[in-house]
């Protein structure tokens, strides 16, 4: 992994993390404490945990899949992974905005299942580019659809 890659990789990581950080921070107001959750809902504690294995792991296979196209001159392809883990990063912090932000719980479902689908996607072209060795980033569309279901029901509990 070059660090010429790594930077504005982990850059633009850390820039959907910051924006989705700071859209969640209504998490702890009377608002989402008042909302009906369902008994599989995570503790508070385990976000913080998760959030920022699954932003190094995006950073860092996309990084090593964005090498590896560039090594083997692939150019389209790369050009496609970036607009892919765009979009992608936008997805991810818009949820937040979404949810929290702007407390609109079934629109936030659906963004969240888009962005499962866009973060499968993601894992489908890193593995076809590193096989294996970009396995990990399968555990980021998993937490997404995990998340797509919790949302979905979220919503469900507190529809009017």
């Amino acid at each position: 992994m070059r660090a010429r890659t790594l930077i504005p990789t982990a850059a633009a990581v850390v820039l959907s993390a910051v924006a989705g950080g700071l859209a969640s921070r209504p998490a702890a107001s009377p608002w989402y404490r008042s909302l009906r959750k369902p008994p599989y809902q995570p503790p508070p504690q385990a976000f913080p945990i998760v959030w920022p294995v699954l932003y190094a792991d995006i950073a860092i296979v996309s990084s090593n899949v964005l090498d590896e196209l560039e090594r083997r001159g692939r150019k389209p392809e790369r050009r496609g992974y970036v607009t892919a883990l765009a979009v992608n990063l936008v997805l991810n912090a818009g949820w937040s905005w979404l949810f929290f932000n702007r407390r609109l719980l079934g629109t936030s479902a659906i963004a969240a299942a888009v962005l499962a689908g866009s973060s499968a996607d993601l894992a489908r072209r890193a593995v076809a580019v590193q096989g294996m060795r970009a396995a990990p980033l399968a555990l980021y569309p998993l937490w997404c659809a995990f998340a797509t279901l919790l949302s979905g029901h979220v919503w469900f509990l507190n529809r009017r």
